[in-house]
């Protein structure tokens, strides 16, 4: 693991390069993986597997029968690259990518700032 890779610019708002340098190929600041699509927030609720954590995305549903809105939520799976270290109850970005796996299609970019 060289000490002098370079971080890519993602130019995403509201979210620092992480500090640390990683190896894995799947990081979307030191490796390959592009982010295209969709970017979320939600909040961590778990983070028990090596590289992957399940993140609740809430949102606003607009019901046209009673005319207002509810509120919806729903799970999500993201790969965790190896220099961000989050863990349960943290709030975070995610960014739309390529699949990584059978139900990864979103990656973790930092932890969102306050």
């Amino acid at each position: 693991m060289p000490a002098f890779r370079v971080v890519k610019n993602l130019k995403i708002p509201d979210v620092d390069p992480p500090k640390e340098v990683c190896s894995d190929p799947n990081c979307p600041w030191h490796g390959t993986l592009r982010v295209r699509g969709v970017l979320l927030r939600g909040v961590v609720e778990k983070a028990r597997a090596k590289r992957m954590v399940s993140v609740r995305h809430e949102y606003l549903f607009f019901d046209k029968k009673y005319n207002r809105y509810e509120k919806r939520s729903k799970k999500i799976h993201a790969h965790k690259p190896d220099c961000i270290e989050v863990r349960p109850g943290d709030k975070v970005v995610i960014g739309e990518c390529r699949p990584v796996s059978k139900t990864v299609k979103f990656v973790v970019l930092g932890i969102a700032r306050r």
